[in-house]
């Protein structure tokens, strides 16, 4: 009995230490920094409502996580869809840790403190330029295998910024930030990627490095230009010479061989999804095509995604795909392609029909006789605004057309 009492004593006593501990985590706004280079941080905001939800923001994008969990004195926030997650140990008002992706071996450290609204801190308080329109951009200027177009698209209120560069492979999402004098600092984090733009900008024009986490930078340059548009997303990629359909076989979650010989593609119109569980700009693509699928069942249209996955082993990367389609709501099959990597040159191998693969997410288009009628490359999501609309009419429309035919 008096060992009984002991155990229930130090069971009673480890309990409510824990609950101390997780009651430290503040309810409400924190700021925090990921150290992307040595001085150089990356700024986000995000709220803690509960000890079980958080939601992080990136200007008009709010992402929901409530997939938490703290243990005595430290905390896993791991968002939703991407496999990244935040470990840190709570600190009165504060937290510290580090951003990690197990796939791609890469660590982040992290920080955070509580109470703190501003996502960057002005050192002028006042804006000295206006991005506000449309610039011609280039990244990596200097060197010709790094090289690529981009165009960035801006708002301007007082020194807030909002906005993402367009490319030719996708979008960078929904960034903030603000003009701190003549300096341009933009930040995004979605769980999968973490950006950082800092460029200063002298009338119509700009220069500037992007971070993308610890493991990338590169520099840029940009000039206003209201009428640039990027080359003609459904004339990067197409079918080499000799070929006129796409063919492929591969396995879905149950292991079964899936492959546009089957019934349930014949006389349907098919759209073929180039893609992977990593990619934000797959995620946002993902969410739309699962919309349309969802609400056009009556149409004659078929939808199938290839997924490319980084994970390390066939049962990790159908994990992903499978968190992917229950976070959504996916109802058409995705197959796994490829594991162990992304590369595009790989993924090549296993569609070598197309001249390339040039980005994740891409399109084919198939017609209901099985000839492919346009490959569209890259996505242009919901932070791009009147692009995000223009795709959409364009989709349905031209989706619309193959079912009638």
């Amino acid at each position: 009995m008096k060992y009984f009492l002991t155990s229930f004593l130090v069971l009673i006593l480890f309990l409510s230490c824990d609950k101390e501990k997780s009651s430290d985590l503040k309810l409400g706004v924190w700021r925090a920094e990921l150290q992307v280079a040595p001085k150089v941080a990356l700024p986000f905001i995000f709220e803690i409502t509960s000890h079980q939800s958080l939601k992080i923001f990136n200007a008009e994008e709010v992402i929901l996580v409530n997939d938490i969990k703290i243990s005595n004195d430290t905390i896993v926030i791991k968002t939703p869809v991407f496999e990244g997650y935040i470990e840190a140990v709570i600190a009165e008002e504060s937290l510290k840790g580090r951003f990690v992706k197990e796939g791609l071996d890469r660590v982040v450290p992290f920080s955070a403190k509580y109470g703190t609204e501003k996502r960057f801190s002005a050192e002028t308080n006042s804006a000295k330029q206006n991005v506000a329109g449309h610039w011609e951009v280039v990244f990596s200027p200097d060197v010709a295998a790094d090289k690529y177009l981009a165009k960035g698209i801006f708002k301007q209120e007082g020194i807030k910024v909002t906005g993402t560069f367009l490319t030719t492979t996708g979008d960078y999402r929904y960034l903030e930030g603000i003009m701190d004098g003549n300096t341009m600092k933009l930040s995004a984090f979605d769980g999968a990627h973490a950006f950082l733009f800092i460029a200063k900008v002298e009338g119509d024009t700009m220069e500037g490095m992007f971070y993308s986490g610890n493991h990338w930078k590169e520099p840029f340059i940009g000039k206003r230009n209201e009428t640039y548009e990027l080359p003609d997303a459904n004339n990067l990629t197409f079918l080499k010479e000799g070929y006129e359909v796409l063919e492929f076989a591969f396995p879905d979650a149950e292991g079964d061989i899936v492959s546009l010989s089957d019934d349930r593609f014949k006389n349907k119109v098919v759209v073929v999804q180039v893609m992977g569980t990593w990619c934000p700009n797959c995620l946002d693509e993902s969410k739309y095509y699962s919309e349309f699928y969802n609400t056009n069942g009556n149409k004659d249209v078929e939808f199938v995604a290839l997924a490319f996955e980084y994970a390390k082993t066939k049962e990790k990367a159908f994990q992903s795909i499978n968190r992917l389609k229950d976070d959504i709501g996916i109802s058409y099959p995705i197959l796994l392609a490829q594991y162990g990597t992304s590369d595009k040159i790989k993924a090549q191998e296993k569609l070598p029909m197309l001249n390339h693969v040039l980005s994740y997410p891409t399109s084919i288009f198939i017609d209901k006789q099985g000839k492919v009628r346009k490959i569209h490359t890259g996505f242009n999501g919901p932070a791009t605004g009147e692009k995000y609309i223009e795709f959409k009419n364009e989709f349905t429309n031209f989706v619309n057309e193959l079912a009638i035919e």
